[in-house]
């Protein structure tokens, strides 16, 4: 179990700067396929071995100054609310600000860790001048340079310090699927009809639903936990755009489940917020099944469905090998395909591949279609093999790695995708020195 960190504050403190240089160090080697940094403000990052999710909320604050403070003041609150620990980024160049001083007014009163950041320390005459910051009443403070990189080190070894205890899940070991989306897609009803019983209040407004929940479930002799991340606990005076809120709330189901079911509206399409959740669970290795749901709602000609799922996979390359399922939790229209689908996928999940099955199935495919010559030089793919990780994961172990591309990569991944079935599932490709 990780934890959430949350960087708050007011706008242009270097929040951002000092989101980048803390995930940067595990980015650059976890995530080596391109084009999966599409979400800027959310990021896996780890020191001293811990892992932790890393939340920027100063990415979703847009508008004017004198909107500012009220989004600011939401993005605190959200914050407080769903994350574990919370840096405080203040600027030493402009010393205490009254919006600095309301946010620590905010977060005064809260039972978690919070840790001041005073950025854009990068000399001792600034040093001294962080001095005033003891003025809001939150403790000691850290000083650091997040363009530079000097003091985050101290700052990480705290926030490490505060992030909850590892606490294995108790629970037995039943495979947990998350039924995540945005507001108003039809996730309780979605659960309802499954569970044929109203479980959850449904209303048409968005995000009536409370807190997730977790029900044990049992079919086609499949026994699972489902998690509902019921949208989106919102609070009656939180109008915020739900964007934020949305990815706040996915994130702890996400990482806590095995297979994630998203549910889009088919009235609304594919959107933007759909994406991000759709790469939230990418970047977390998650299983994933597209449920379009209301589809008894969309008006149908001869190719419409062909043409929706066609709009969705344009939309989620490279990794377009995930089931995408038409439903209608009104009409519990394919409701059970989409567990069986989620069954399926969990079971690719867990799969694993004996070494010599590998090795007989890859090799003669890449001594067909070996990796591209470098400046003359012939890169020889020898051995293969899947890592002992909770997802799919394989080593090429070959001359010269390091001239083998992302294009290659690709191809070596959609072979295996071919040979044996990884449908729905995230598949990392590494190739290493023999």
């Amino acid at each position: 179990m990780s934890g959430i960190v949350a960087i708050v504050g007011r706008p242009n403190v270097g929040k951002s700067t000092l989101f980048n240089r803390m995930i940067k160090r595990r980015d650059a080697i976890v995530d080596e396929m391109s084009g999966v940094t599409r979400d800027r403000h959310y990021g896996r990052s780890d020191w001293n071995g811990r892992e932790f999710s890393l939340i920027d909320t100063g990415g979703y604050v847009v508008g004017s100054e004198d909107i500012f403070e009220k989004e600011i003041d939401k993005q605190v609150e959200l914050a407080i609310d769903e994350a574990d620990v919370i840096v405080f980024v203040v600027d030493v160049e402009t010393g205490v600000t009254g919006m600095d001083e309301e946010v620590a007014q905010l977060l005064r009163q809260v039972d978690k860790p919070v840790f001041v950041a005073v950025n854009k320390v990068d000399n001792a005459m600034r040093a001294a001048d962080a001095v005033e910051f003891y003025a809001l009443g939150l403790g000691d403070y850290y000083t650091i340079s997040s363009i530079n990189g000097s003091g985050t080190g101290e700052l990480l070894d705290a926030v490490v310090e505060g992030l909850p205890e590892n606490v294995e899940e108790e629970e037995e070991d039943l495979p947990r699927f998350a039924v995540v989306g945005r507001p108003n897609a039809g996730k309780s009803s979605f659960i309802n009809a499954l569970l044929g019983e109203e479980r959850y209040i449904v209303t048409d407004i968005a995000g009536t639903t409370r807190d997730s929940v977790d029900t044990r479930y049992n079919r086609f002799g499949f026994e699972f936990s489902l998690v509902d991340t019921a949208g989106i606990r919102r609070k009656a005076k939180v109008k915020e755009d739900l964007e934020f809120y949305t990815v706040m709330r996915s994130v702890r189901a996400i990482e806590h489940s095995d297979v994630c079911l998203l549910v889009v509206d088919a009235t609304r399409g594919f959107e933007k917020q759909d994406q991000n959740i759709f790469w939230l669970a990418e970047r977390n290795k998650k299983g994933i099944v597209i449920l379009v749901n209301k589809w008894d709602l969309v008006e149908k000609e001869t190719n419409t469905m062909k043409e929706f799922e066609n709009r969705i996979r344009k939309e989620i390359e490279p990794f377009t090998d995930v089931p995408v399922i038409f439903m209608s939790a009104l009409t519990k229209q394919r409701i059970y395909k989409a567990i069986e689908t989620a069954v399926e996928v969990y079971k690719n999940k867990t799969k694993r591949i004996s070494t010599s099955k590998l090795n007989d199935v890859m090799l003669p495919i890449i001594e067909h279609n070996p990796p591209p010559a470098h400046k003359g030089k012939y890169v020889k793919i020898k051995f293969c093999t899947q890592l002992p990780t909770p997802t799919p994961q394989f080593a090429f172990f070959a001359n010269l790695p390091q001239y083998v591309r992302d294009p290659y990569k690709r191809f070596l991944e959609n072979k295996l995708r071919q040979n044996f079935d990884f449908h729905g599932v995230p598949v990392q490709v590494y190739l290493r020195k023999k």
